[in-house]
């Protein structure tokens, strides 16, 4: 995968012992599948949750668009965090918040839980920053597409342990098991990332002062004045869109519009972010290896819309198997872009800005995350059903192909 930049430089942070670098990438592995179990956990639980609020399932779009909204903003502020606590320490701090939060959701108080919902956001936006930066120090940059994928497997991970380990405890324990089970997991990535501390973030400047509003949109525009990144953000702006719809109404379109049971369509959510695991790691590997970048997006986002135009075909008389297939075949592509995106950022920039790059991508693909789903949600309530809406996604998919056709980067 070529690129108008150089590689980058060597690092200039204090040396990093070989057992650190072996670690990272399961580590930040571990931080980020559970960071993503958080977000991903609550949408499994939907209807105990949304029976408790009486709301429908139209509030599971509002719960993911204020995550993301608080996604959106903690990001750019996860490269202020790497700065003054170093990376290892803003990761323990985003897990604990994003605890904290699965804990608000379970109080039957609407204002708890957006409180929740933002708290889960909070926690979830400095993950993937403090994760670049780690990884740029420590991977060499020819590797960067498989390392950067590997590590975001972690998302799709994430959803499969929502998806196998939350019907079960709501069975055992109801809602409350449910919540509280992915908030320790959450801490044990919290522990987990500890003894990386000491190798990772001796470079941070405690005496560094917190940015103002106008410092912290600096990672925002530093992308909006790079004439590459500017295609890659508006990019992940739409793919993201298009995930988090498959990923937040996956299990209420298996149970509404094909009425499976909620144990089925769990095991069907873990089955497609399974798919989207491998999706990562190949599409890394692809990328690095034969396609490069721009050309394994235009065919990721080609793959995306087919898998869309195709959900309305599906009805309650299809046989499992073929839903599944499509499942498989939308989560392997929906979910699995995301590794490419970032190792294409940080390879983009010198190593010591690659949190600052990945934070103001993220604004715009958090931004996606932000108004995708009520619309799609708003869409599949005004269809009546949301195999429809799943079709719709090809239009702004149409965009993404458009600016991905028309670049030379890679």
């Amino acid at each position: 995968m070529s690129s108008p930049a150089a590689d980058p430089a060597e690092p200039t942070a204090p040396a990093i012992g070989p057992w650190t670098r072996r670690a990272t990438l399961p580590v930040t592995l571990f931080v980020q599948a559970a960071s993503s179990a958080a977000v991903i956990a609550p949408t499994v639980a939907a209807p105990l949750l949304l029976q408790r609020l009486q709301l429908g399932p139209a509030a599971v779009g509002v719960f993911i668009a204020l995550v993301y909204l608080a996604a959106m903003f903690s990001s750019p502020l996860g490269a202020a965090l790497v700065r003054h606590f170093g990376p290892i320490r803003s990761s323990q701090l985003a897990l604990l918040a994003s605890a904290l939060g699965l804990a608000l959701l379970l109080v039957p108080w609407l204002p708890a839980v957006a409180l929740g919902a933002l708290l889960v956001g909070v926690g979830y936006g400095p993950i993937t920053p403090a994760s670049s930066q780690m990884l740029a120090r420590t991977t060499a940059p020819r590797h960067y597409a498989l390392v950067f994928s590997v590590k975001q497997t972690g998302v799709p991970l994430g959803g499969v342990i929502a998806g196998l380990l939350v019907p079960p405890l709501v069975v055992l324990g109801g809602a409350t098991a449910a919540m509280l089970g992915v908030a320790l997991l959450c801490l044990a990535g919290l522990l987990a990332a500890l003894p990386l501390a000491a190798g990772l973030d001796r470079d941070r400047d405690r005496g560094a002062a917190w940015p103002s509003l106008w410092q912290l949109a600096a990672p925002v525009r530093f992308v909006a004045a790079h004439p590459v990144l500017r295609s890659v953000a508006l990019c992940s702006f739409i793919f993201s869109i298009v995930q988090v719809s498959l990923t937040s109404y996956m299990v209420t379109y298996l149970t509404t519009d094909l009425r499976w049971t909620l144990v089925a369509a769990g095991a069907a959510l873990a089955v497609s972010q399974t798919a989207g695991v491998v999706g990562r790691i190949v599409w890394g590997l692809v990328a690095d290896r034969w396609l490069g970048a721009r050309r394994m997006l235009l065919v990721l986002a080609l793959a995306m819309a087919a898998c869309g135009l195709l959900m309305p075909l599906l009805a309650p008389s299809t046989a499992a198997l073929p839903v599944l297939v499509l499942l498989c075949a939308f989560g392997a592509t929906a979910v699995g872009w995301n590794g490419v995106y970032l190792a294409t950022v940080a390879r983009l920039v010198p190593q010591a800005q690659a949190a600052t790059a990945t934070a103001g991508t993220l604004f715009f693909t958090f931004f996606g995350v932000v108004i995708g789903p009520p619309l799609f949600g708003a869409a599949g309530t005004a269809f009546g059903a949301l195999g429809p809406a799943f079709a719709l996604l090809a239009l702004p998919l149409l965009a993404a192909l458009w600016s991905l056709g028309r670049g030379r980067w890679g």
